[in-house]
């Protein structure tokens, strides 16, 4: 087992509704991606892509859906101030607000929601390989 096992349990009927982030497959690529990320930073992880005769589709990290890894977190944005922008005005956006998730559709986790559960998943892990500072 590495360190963290992404697992995309999903069937392959499409999914039903248009305001959804991801398709299917464009969720295979992009948990695909991250591990790529993750591996190039040297982190022990894996992709496991398990395809299901039916059922809700869903994202397991180290074997808990993203929803229970987040539950009593605070996701906070930078302040102005700790961005790095260098001063300059930020970039306007249009369409959904970044933390706006149709928790019906796994496909649909926000980027900022989806790393913070991989990042508190690789906390864990790693809080009993720390030395203790004295």
């Amino acid at each position: 087992m590495a360190k963290i096992d992404i697992e995309y349990r999903h069937t392959d009927a499409p999914v039903d509704n248009p305001a959804v982030r991801r398709t299917v497959p464009q969720m295979v690529l992009y948990i695909r991606d991250l591990i790529c990320e993750m591996q190039m930073a040297d982190i022990s992880c894996r992709f496991i892509d398990t395809k299901i005769p039916e059922g809700p589709n869903t994202v397991l990290i180290n074997g808990k859906t993203i929803p229970e890894i987040i539950e009593g977190l605070k996701i906070k944005y930078l302040d102005a101030a700790d961005s790095c922008d260098m001063g300059n005005s930020g970039v306007v956006g249009f369409g959904r607000p970044v933390l706006d998730w149709d928790r019906n559709y796994v496909e649909d986790v926000p980027d900022t929601i989806m790393k913070n559960a991989i990042a508190k998943v690789f906390a864990d892990c790693n809080k009993n390989d720390l030395p203790m500072v004295e």
